[in-house]
């Protein structure tokens, strides 16, 4: 009997951290981030995330993927840098934002409550790719952005909904080029996907006024 009870015990402590670890994915190294396959192979559950997220709100694989390496390079636990008084008191960080996808404190909490996922954590790949996926859809909803268009899903997710509607962007030129260079990103992601055949989930969203191609403003295309 005190070795059954030890047994129901021990695996009652598996089921719980097996339950804790999923969606945990390892960093890739920095050498995989400049090629979509070898990030998928590196750890599958980027690949299922990513076309889960695609599946369920419409961005391409491509697209989320290339807003995790410019907004976290893909580090669970990535944070803005901290400032010091002095030189060794640490001052409060410059926002909250946390996790893969950088998501600060009031809009996680909304995509929480928006879909009742109460349970996310943003350094937990699966939630951040599916916070992204629903970002971009409320980005294409609210401001009409092309779901492939991933220059202005950029600047959205950036500046949010409201500041893009009042186009705060055009007071930041290094905005404008930082997007320019995740579109860059997606677009070699996007072909490198046709060539390694990481297809095991839905294909691509595609659009009949844009199929994924630069949409950034000259001169930056």
């Amino acid at each position: 009997m005190v070795l059954s009870s030890y047994t129901t015990h021990y695996k009652k402590w598996i089921i719980i951290f097996a339950t804790l670890m999923s969606g945990c994915s390892s960093n890739p190294p920095k050498v995989s981030h400049d090629n979509i396959c070898s990030l998928f192979e590196h750890d599958s559950d980027w690949e299922e995330a990513a076309y889960d997220a695609q599946k369920k709100w419409g961005t391409p694989a491509y697209i989320s993927m290339a807003f995790v390496h410019q907004e976290s390079r893909f580090s669970h636990d990535a944070k803005p840098e901290r400032d010091y008084f002095l030189g060794i008191i640490p001052l409060p960080r410059r926002s909250s934002s946390y996790g893969y996808s950088q998501a600060q404190d009031p809009v996680w909490y909304d995509y929480q409550k928006d879909t009742g996922n109460w349970s996310a954590r943003r350094n937990n790949i699966d939630d951040s790719m599916d916070f992204i996926g629903w970002y971009n859809n409320q980005s294409h909803k609210r401001n009409g952005i092309s779901r492939n268009d991933t220059y202005n899903l950029y600047l959205a997710y950036h500046e949010g909904q409201g500041g893009f509607a009042r186009k705060t962007y055009n007071n930041k030129p290094w905005l404008k080029k930082v997007a320019y260079k995740v579109t860059q990103r997606s677009i070699r992601y996007k072909k490198q996907l046709q060539q390694c055949g990481h297809s095991r989930y839905s294909p691509p969203v595609s659009s009949p006024k844009n199929k994924g191609n630069c949409n950034a403003p000259w001169p930056f295309c």
